[in-house]
């Protein structure tokens, strides 16, 4: 299927061309038209399937055929979305799309002074693309009503549940005009998604792109135990190949992040961190070095790589494994984007193989075990923790005394101040 196929409009198919779209994905290829007919939608469709443009484009379209000229633009399309890297990269999307069509956008978002936003919504917009929090803050102000509000677009909805967003989302929707066409987007649907679904949408139309439980199968999955201590210098080692030309890493903490960046740095290898301490024009430049391949390692954390889009990314590394399966999910779907190859690499300490266990159980099949590395789990891991404890222990061997008994020390050691 093409685009050409997908009753678009002479602007955007212009615009696509430009842009190097020939075929649509299977989550844009069933949802352009839903959007276009006037339907709400539900969509489960995890991160690097094309979602985006899934929205985007028919909003895009939608808007130009009812576009009146001569008079103030007015807010008619809302994209709710819980990052700031995210809200700009959609923000881009329609720059994008809608290059050729009139349609005007702009973003808001909170961790940057709220003047210039204020100023461009005053001057009219047709579409906004909003993080909850400041879109609150400008309402509250003033400086912006949601009454001319046709298109509502709820997207990482699962996201905004695990980031405490769901008060806020309400004051959004409570805002909104009854009448609309809304869209929803998730990577995942617990119960809590469901539910919060169900309030929005009036007969949804349904796609399922990518079930929760599973990866996209092109992603080469990988994992390695190594001692928590050791997982900087497995990374460095990794890094040693050439063949990874840019990778995104994972940790589980702010500190983390900076830490494995400030070693990589050491190493002589390019790379910055980006979360949520770091200001809003320090991760914007992060990322923009990362994109460019000025910098060839981004260390960060889950949630402020949400929406992290970066084309032909091959390789993800979780130094950290995730304590919640999905999150495994939306940070391998990083890479292998849109039907291109990646390689995933996680680094599994003892304390964590029962994260792994959980991801393994979600996605219903076994990671791969690299064995041949220089360095290897020396700590045993918990018989109760193992896949199989027999084969675990054969596996990565019986550690010499001296490892004995420094792993014994390690896990008897008293905490500082303890007598």
């Amino acid at each position: 299927m093409q685009f050409t196929s997908l009753n678009l409009i002479d602007p955007i198919i212009k615009a696509l061309e430009e842009e190097g779209y020939t075929k649509p994905t299977p989550v844009q290829a069933e949802s352009i038209p839903i959007v276009l007919a006037g339907n709400d939608l539900l969509a489960c469709a995890q991160t690097g399937t094309g979602k985006t443009a899934a929205f985007a484009i028919p909003v895009l379209q939608r808007l130009h055929e009812s576009h009146v000229h001569g008079v103030k633009r007015r807010i008619r399309a809302l994209v709710l979305t819980p990052t700031r890297e995210l809200a700009i990269q959609i923000a881009e999307s329609f720059d994008a799309y809608g290059r050729h069509t009139g349609i005007t956008n702009t973003v808001i978002f909170g961790g940057v002074n709220q003047n210039p936003q204020a100023a461009r919504l005053l001057r009219g917009v047709d579409v906004l693309v909003a993080t909850p929090g400041r879109l609150l803050d400008l309402m509250n102000q003033g400086h912006l009503h949601l009454r001319d509000i046709e298109y509502f677009v709820l997207d990482e909805a699962d996201r905004m549940l695990d980031m405490g967003f769901m008060h806020d989302v309400r004051k959004v929707l409570a805002a909104l005009p009854k009448k609309r066409q809304s869209l929803f987007f998730s990577a995942t649907m617990p119960p809590e998604i469901v539910k919060l679904a169900g309030s929005i949408l009036h007969q949804p139309r349904k796609v399922t792109v990518t079930p929760v439980s599973s990866t996209a199968e092109i992603i080469d999955q990988q994992v390695l135990f190594v001692d928590r201590e050791n997982k900087n210098n497995l990374l460095v080692h990794l890094l040693q190949d050439r063949k990874i030309s840019s990778v995104l890493v994972f940790t589980r903490t702010k500190y983390g992040a900076d830490k494995v960046a400030r070693f990589l740095q050491r190493h002589s290898i390019k790379a910055e961190a980006i979360h949520g301490n770091k200001s809003q024009n320090a991760r914007q430049r992060a990322l923009n070095n990362f994109k460019s391949r000025e910098t060839r390692v981004l260390v960060a954390t889950d949630i402020a790589a949400r929406g992290i889009d970066v084309d032909e990314l091959e390789f993800v590394i979780n130094v950290d494994i995730p304590n919640v399966p999905e999150t495994y999910v939306h940070r391998i779907g990083r890479t292998g984007r849109a039907g291109s190859d990646g390689t995933a690499y996680s680094f599994c300490n003892a304390e964590e193989k029962a994260f792994l266990r959980d991801i393994e159980k979600l996605i219903g099949k076994t990671i791969p075990v690299v064995e041949d590395h220089p360095f290897p789990m020396l700590q045993q891991i918990p018989e109760n923790l193992a896949r199989n404890p027999v084969e675990e222990k054969n596996r990565i061997g019986h550690p010499g005394p001296k490892q004995q008994a420094d792993s014994k020390k390690r896990w008897n050691r008293k905490p500082a101040g303890r007598k």
